[in-house]
């Protein structure tokens, strides 16, 4: 995940106080679980990484054996457990999982399409505590409605967003951008501050499940790296302000550079600084700080990585399964710097972006240390040729600004 406003507003403070406030680099003794505790949904969405449909899957993992887990989990040191799906709520012991999370101070999220959230869902939800809840809005009415395949779907969804606002549980909206929804980027930013809701999570497609088959539907370059702009801009502007807007973006590690180069442009004189900053977060966590388990107990490097299975929490603790680099995609994950090719390997931002995202380039050419496909940089940006004649880039929303020369 990358968290834009966070730069933000140590940019913002930049600017009022004259220094940035770079602070040292802390590692977390544990990833961020990403917690497939069903598969089952009550949604066929076009993007589905997990292929969910709406029936029982033999052989999850029981209550009893979910506590367990967090136990080791605890113990590893894992900060933060996202409970997700297919739909978390049609798990009849989805709260009291939430409620354990709490109890042992993991910062616990609930992932949710939202479409189940009436009064009574709401109440429950708040009743746990949960830190944040974040439901998917890919678009305004019918989009949202054609991509989760039901009519009524955004009513719904917007409906549990309002409930759960209401009753002081944090939630956010999660869009997940193509060719077929990208017109709608702006009106969901518009709903998201016209309801006063705090998070905005953008997510680039990725090549897995469902996303996979319709890769070849995946927003082009120039609307995604427009759509970045306008999400920069956004969060500048609410930074300023003193604003507690959160834009955060994940699934294409291009966009820490990428936002460097905005830097550059806006704020030259803090780009050095910016720069460090973002060496430190390091860009793609899979296999590092993010893990995923999925509803069998199978362990994964992260949600897009559900064909490739490091072991089963049934059979060994996560904690060894997690540190074993036996595996060699683990191995080459926690490699750092990591020993990728084509353009990666010469490109100047590897210590930003660590070789992006790994599963794009295992699904379009077999080979997990390829160039990434969806790295939106050109060569010249990477370092890899002179610079041509610059493409002047337009927020979405925005009025065109004058082209120049680089």
């Amino acid at each position: 995940m990358f968290r834009i406003s966070h730069y933000m507003h140590a940019l913002a403070q930049a600017e009022c106080k004259g220094t940035y406030p770079l602070a040292a680099s802390r590692k977390p003794r544990g990833p961020v679980v990403i917690w497939n505790l069903i598969r089952r949904c009550n949604l066929t969405c076009k993007h589905c990484y997990a292929f969910s449909a709406d029936h029982e899957y033999a052989g999850e993992l029981g209550t009893e054996e979910v506590f367990g887990v967090m136990d080791d989990l605890k113990a590893f040191g894992v900060p933060v457990l996202i409970l997700s799906g297919g739909e978390p709520l049609l798990r009849p012991d989805i709260l009291d999982i939430g409620r354990r999370a709490r109890e042992m101070r993991f910062y616990t999220g609930l992932s949710t399409n939202g479409t189940l959230i009436d009064a009574g869902w709401a109440d429950r939800i708040a009743e746990v505590g949960f830190d944040y809840v974040g439901i998917s809005l890919d678009g305004i009415g019918a989009v949202h409605d054609r991509f989760r395949r039901l009519e009524g779907a955004f009513d719904s969804s917007l409906g549990a967003v309002r409930l759960l606002r209401d009753r002081g549980v944090r939630v956010g909206l999660r869009y997940t951008m193509t060719d077929m929804n990208a017109q709608d980027l702006v009106p969901l930013l518009e709903l998201m501050r016209a309801e006063g809701i705090p998070k905005f999570y953008f997510s680039h497609l990725n090549y897995a499940g469902r996303g996979n088959l319709h890769r070849g539907r995946d927003a082009r370059f120039t609307a995604t790296r427009a759509a970045l702009y306008g999400l920069f801009d956004r969060a500048w502007e609410d930074a300023r302000r003193g604003g507690n807007e959160e834009y955060v973006t994940g699934n294409n590690d291009a966009d820490g550079p990428f936002l460097l180069m905005w830097a550059r442009e806006r704020l030259p004189q803090w780009a050095p600084q910016l720069q460090a900053h973002l060496r430190q977060w390091g860009g793609n966590a899979s296999g590092l700080n993010v893990a995923n388990i999925d509803n069998l107990g199978h362990v994964h490097p992260d949600t897009m990585w559900w064909h490739h299975d490091l072991g089963s929490v049934r059979e060994r603790p996560f904690s060894r399964i997690w540190n074993d680099l036996s595996d060699p995609l683990m191995a080459g994950l926690k490699q750092q710097p990591r020993a990728v090719g084509g353009r990666c390997a010469g490109c100047q931002y590897l210590a930003i972006c660590g070789g992006n995202t790994r599963v794009r380039a295992q699904q379009l050419t077999g080979n997990a240390w390829a160039e990434d496909p969806g790295c939106y940089l050109d060569d010249a940006e990477i370092g890899l040729a002179q610079p041509a004649r610059r493409i002047e880039i337009t927020p979405f929303g925005a009025q065109p600004r004058a082209a120049r020369a680089s």
